[in-house]
């Protein structure tokens, strides 16, 4: 049996206006594990969503992010960053070294409200939801000027991602003229 090693950089790329993900194990290495590097741009917000089968885990590179993994008190269907637990958890701001585990079930999200790409690890049990996720997302990212909500909601519901609050992406002026590999300084 053959491991698989990845000098930095290396894996199989997917770019879209909103996010830059490497492969870095998948399905087809033989993992279990989908493991990929994910950029996000200033102004992502993924949404806050849950997912009944996969477990994820975030594990922050660079820059910082806000996250979320509680059931709230009240689920708004409009905005997360607000939410509380009944025991007072509130969204948490996540610098480099900090991670999030989230089980199945469990309310989640991440925005990167800051001016800077932020860098993460990200991994999903099983593989390969995620892996074809990613690759169906970028396809409808570039599809056109602008994001076919309808397809995004149809491929969501089929990758077992029921969305609570909407995925928003509003990138600061100066960062959306520049493309996502300048901005992370590759």
């Amino acid at each position: 049996m053959t491991g698989l090693i990845l000098p930095p950089g290396q894996g199989r790329k997917l770019s879209t206006k909103a996010q830059e993900v490497t492969f870095k194990a998948t399905e087809a290495d033989g993992s279990a594990v989908s493991i990929f590097e994910v950029v996000v741009p200033p102004g992502f917000d993924v949404g806050a969503h849950v997912h009944g089968e996969a477990q994820e885990f975030f594990y922050v590179l660079e820059g910082e992010l806000e996250l979320l993994a509680f059931e709230p008190t009240e689920r708004t269907a409009e905005n997360w960053h607000l939410w509380e637990s009944p025991e007072g958890q509130r969204m948490v701001r996540a610098t480099a070294g900090a991670s999030m585990f989230v089980p199945p079930n469990t309310p989640h999200a991440f925005r990167n409200a800051s001016g800077e790409p932020v860098r993460m690890l990200f991994q999903c049990v099983p593989s390969p939801v995620h892996e074809l996720y990613f690759e169906e997302i970028a396809e409808i990212w570039s599809s056109g000027k602008t994001v076919d909500a309808d397809a995004v909601e149809e491929m969501r519901r089929r990758y077992d991602v029921h969305q609570i609050t909407p995925l928003r992406f509003d990138p600061p002026a100066e960062a959306a003229s520049r493309p996502a590999a300048a901005a992370k300084g590759a």
